[in-house]
């Protein structure tokens, strides 16, 4: 059994494709008012806030518990890709690796948010990490209904 695995999800978003990439390779700061129930905290731990390669790191509560997720983020402009690959946090316990690539996609009228999570399980039983993967959907909407809102 393969230990590499990923989990994909399309997030419908009101928003455009511009302004959800904007915010997620630029202004990533921002997504603690847009989701405070979810995000406590975005800092600046290498690097800043827009350019690739830059380390930052989360404070999240999940399932109740506040959890860390210390990430080093690439950003395609031209595909208004962001991959947050991860290099330290929680995640880490339950996966060898783990990534986040999320892509905006324009429409005619708003976008769509294309989110993979790619991982590597410790061992072929091990439960992929849906939770994960939902509690980013959730945090996607919140940065969409504040876009919208903004």
């Amino acid at each position: 059994m393969a230990l590499s695995a990923k989990l994909q999800v399309d997030v419908e978003l009101k928003s455009s494709a511009e302004k959800f990439f904007k915010l997620l390779s630029k202004q990533i700061h921002q997504i603690p008012n847009a989701s405070p129930g979810n995000i406590h905290q975005v800092d600046v731990h290498e690097g800043d806030w827009e350019t690739a390669g830059s380390v930052k790191l989360w404070t999240y509560t999940i399932d109740g518990k506040r959890e860390i997720f210390k990430e080093k983020v690439e950003i395609d402009e031209a595909r208004k890709i962001v991959t947050m690959t991860a290099v330290e946090g929680h995640i880490l316990e339950l996966c060898k690796s783990y990534k986040i690539i999320i892509e905006a996609v324009p429409k005619d009228e708003g976008a769509v948010a294309k989110i993979t999570t790619e991982y590597e399980k410790f061992k072929p039983d091990d439960a992929p990490p849906n939770k994960y993967l939902n509690f980013i959907v959730y945090v996607v909407k919140d940065v969409d209904a504040h876009l919208v809102n903004a």
